[in-house]
């Protein structure tokens, strides 16, 4: 079966685009698993500020990480359908930035487990520190009503 130079062009571009996709994507859960390891100090540190900047930021990232899967798939479904027409040196970054994105995305899960766990323990510490609060003041009338005395009987008057 022969190609016309339109067509083979076409696949090139195809696989060029979805090896560029795949490098972003590549990036994204870099900078995702950077993130989770700055939540972890967060968490460890009790920085609620920071873990709250890093929730957000995380957010964004695995928003722009689906939104880039969205485009891979159809593209990854149509590289498979032309690869048999790609010789094996263009085939072979593409497959080997699948590998490193598969790695990533194993380091980020685990990642994302232990901040996890982490964090479940600092709230299970919170929620003992929180029952075990008593309050002084609990059965006292008002704050100021530990001392009986009156201004009137400690205050000296004079005229």
């Amino acid at each position: 079966m022969e190609l016309t130079q339109n067509e083979l062009n076409e696949r090139v571009a195809v696989l060029k685009r979805f090896r560029r996709l795949l490098e972003e994507q590549r990036a994204k859960f870099a900078q995702y698993l950077k993130v989770l390891e700055l939540q972890e100090n967060g968490i460890q540190n009790e920085d609620t500020d920071a873990l709250i900047a890093h929730t957000e930021l995380e957010t964004q990232i695995v928003s722009n990480i689906h939104s880039l899967q969205k485009v891979i798939l159809p593209l990854e479904s149509l590289y498979n359908s032309y690869r048999t027409t790609f010789s094996p040196n263009e085939a072979v970054p593409v497959t080997d930035i699948q590998n490193e994105l598969e790695v990533l995305q194993k380091k980020v899960l685990a990642q994302n487990e232990k901040n996890r766990e982490l964090l479940k323990t600092h709230m299970n510490t919170l929620r003992v520190q929180i029952q075990n609060f008593r309050n002084p003041y609990k059965s006292a009338r008002s704050v100021y009503a530990k001392n009986t005395a009156t201004a009137g009987t400690r205050i000296a008057i004079e005229v």
